[in-house]
């Protein structure tokens, strides 16, 4: 009975129509969710930089370190607005795919037939290799293949290390943009420390903020690592 059931049972349009529409929402729902979160680490990353360069400037012993530490700090910020660009583009071509499906189902209503879509394949192929969207996208490719829309399922995950090839060696010349940008071109200099009785002592949570800095770098780049997982 059930596989006399299978030969006769047609997929109804509309209810695939709705699975796929509800899935690229779904998608779309995590880009944004995940978009806000570089956003805040961003707003972070430029207070560690300003935070970073106001202790260089009220104790200039720690000058060359806070100097260092806003380049490093620099180099995340670029790496953080890098994949928020790139999760906005992926959010632009997810919102295309669905336009496409939609216009492929109409199609599919009027002239009774559908015809598999490149142009759709090619973007889902390509959304799917994002690791923030592996599993859903998956499960539309899925979708669409039994719509009929595209030919054959998407291929593997991108690694993330070919994601980011290329971004591990920043420009000194755009660390350099970002440092200006941030600290609005009062940048830190790696000043010679001053002679010992006129170099200030520290205050206590001047000390406690230096030993911090490492911590809250080490922080900031699980949460970047987290949002690529």
């Amino acid at each position: 009975m059930d596989s006399l059931k299978s030969i006769f049972w047609k997929p109804d349009p509309e209810a695939q129509k709705r699975k796929c529409n509800a899935l690229v929402r779904a998608n779309v729902r995590k880009l944004d969710r995940d978009i806000q979160s570089l956003k805040a680490l961003e707003y972070k990353t430029k207070n560690f930089i300003q935070s970073a360069s106001k202790r260089g400037q009220r104790n200039p012993s720690q000058a060359k370190q806070a100097a260092q530490e806003t380049r490093i700090f620099a180099r995340e910020l670029i790496r953080v607005r890098k994949q928020g660009g790139r999760l906005a583009t992926s959010k632009a071509q997810l919102q295309s795919v669905q336009m496409q499906v939609n216009e492929a189902f109409s199609v599919r209503k009027i002239e009774g037939s559908i015809k598999a879509s490149t142009g759709i394949m090619k973007d889902v192929n390509s959304l799917v290799r994002m690791p923030e969207l592996t599993g859903t996208m998956r499960e539309l490719s899925q979708e669409l293949v039994k719509a009929g829309i595209i030919e054959e399922m998407v291929g593997d995950t991108l690694p993330s290390d070919e994601l980011l090839e290329g971004e591990d060696e920043e420009a000194e010349t755009e660390v350099d943009k970002v440092l200006s940008e941030v600290l609005k071109d009062k940048l830190p200099a790696a000043a010679e420390p001053k002679p010992a009785e006129e170099i200030p002592s520290a205050p206590t949570e001047e000390v406690e903020e230096e030993e911090n800095q490492e911590e809250l770098l080490e922080q900031m780049r699980g949460r970047l690592e987290a949002l690529k997982s």
